[in-house]
């Protein structure tokens, strides 16, 4: 059977307005954006017609760090199926106690434990429990412009403008600016639960803090009995050129929340993973927190996978080649295009800031038109995340400069004064 192109495009499009989401459709259309996914393969995605494809420097927030339908994660849970299933999540597993024996093992300091979950969300909020049961206090504090997710406390520790159609959220979160100390030692006090804070926050622009900062939020927490929460569902697995991004300013967290290219894009998989000490309210309350396919054993299958290929010699090496040849290009671009504000980058996660925060969309669909899959930032629509694979070659990271340097034109020669006001985000 074939699972692409089933129907013609405007079918599917048709279809998904009606039974999906006909607001976001409209949007796509407004933006221009017909594309649909179809044949996916590697670092590339093709149009379901088969019209155009476009490289991935999106990867959904780094779901697939691998590319598309990576061969050895793929293969392996073709042959998991031959003997098992999801799994029974209130019964032990074999599976999830080999998954979580390997993170142990690479996880930063004495991090032990891990609950899995689905989804990058409920890992942040299965975090966020096990911090006020932990320590019975009911303040947490997030930072400005951070992202953890769509659901429950996850929601309630992010932006205004993703949970205010839902009111009143639960009571205890605050937020201080990334990157900010001395707010941060203001509110940290002896009702304080937790801080939690993406190490480099992506849906606010890829932000890098300054370089005593995380030294300064573990001293914090640590004068205070509060859990530090850090959460590397984007930044996390060898995107920065580091297994885990926090490694660069030496911390450990209580808690590792991972997600996204936890299982190479072929499973829906997160873990929430923390130091012993905390065990103990999880050891008092065995049952307190349950997922139906939190940690499903197809799933740890996926992940030990991805975690076999990303752990091989010369992986990260790797990562780090490809973000200097993108460091170079991208000082080549600043200098010719005056659009180009500045890039923060480590790794391949990298912030491509524009002098204005019209050129954002634009951008998105300059690059768009030119072969690349990359969209603005949703607090800071002046930067464009561009995250590849973590296995982009050298000849495809000179597409997406390529690319990057036709959009830079297209867009210089724009009079943004004399454009219509876009009226809805882009969001994707």
């Amino acid at each position: 059977m074939t699972y692409i192109a089933q129907q013609p495009k405007e079918q599917i499009i048709e279809d998904y307005a009606r039974y999906v989401n006909p607001g976001r459709v409209e949007v796509y259309r407004q933006m221009g954006v017909d594309f649909v996914p179809g044949r996916r393969e590697g670092v590339w995605l093709w149009d379901v017609d088969g019209s155009r494809r476009l490289l991935n420097c999106r990867t959904s927030g780094g779901v697939f760090n691998l590319g598309h339908r990576p061969p050895r994660v793929v293969e392996a849970v073709k042959r998991a199926l031959d003997e098992l299933d999801v799994g029974d999540h209130m019964l032990m597993s074999e599976m999830r106690a080999v998954l979580a024996k390997r993170l142990a093992e690479l996880t930063p300091g004495d991090i032990q434990y891990t609950t899995f979950s689905p989804g990058g969300a409920e890992a942040i909020d299965v975090a966020i429990k096990l911090a006020r049961g932990y320590t019975r206090r009911p303040k947490v504090i997030s930072v400005r412009k951070g992202y953890h997710g769509h659901t429950g406390f996850a929601l309630a520790a992010g932006e205004d403008v993703f949970r205010s159609k839902f009111g009143p959220m639960p009571p205890g979160f605050l937020k201080v600016p990334f990157g900010d100390a001395d707010a941060l030692e203001r509110v940290v006090d002896e009702e304080t639960a937790a801080v939690i804070i993406e190490t480099i926050p992506a849906t606010a622009g890829i932000l890098i803090p300054p370089d005593d900062y995380f030294p300064r939020v573990r001293a914090l927490c640590d004068r205070a009995g509060a859990v530090l929460i850090l959460d590397e569902v984007q930044a996390g697995l060898g995107r920065t050129g580091r297994m885990w991004a926090i490694e660069e300013w030496g911390v450990v967290p209580d808690v590792l929340v991972i997600g996204k290219g936890l299982s190479g894009g072929v499973y829906p998989m997160s873990a929430t993973c923390h130091r012993p000490h905390l065990d103990r309210f999880f050891q008092e309350n065995p049952f307190i927190h349950l997922s139906s396919f939190g940690g499903a054993a197809l799933g740890c299958v996926a992940s030990l996978a991805m975690l076999d290929q990303i752990t091989e010699p010369g992986f990260l090496e790797h990562v780090r080649a490809m973000g200097k040849r993108f460091a170079a290009g991208f000082a080549d671009l600043k200098a010719r295009h005056p659009i180009v504000a500045e890039v923060r980058q480590r790794g391949l996660m990298i912030g491509f800031e524009l002098c204005d925060d019209r050129l954002g969309p634009l951008m998105t669909m300059a690059l768009g038109a030119n072969g690349v899959l990359a969209v603005f930032a949703d607090f800071r629509p002046s930067t464009i995340q561009i995250m590849p694979p973590l296995i982009i070659q050298p000849d495809e990271v000179d597409y997406v400069l390529s690319a990057l340097d036709r959009s830079c034109e297209m867009l210089s020669q724009m009079d943004l004064d004399a454009l219509p006001e876009l009226l809805l985000p882009l969001t994707l």
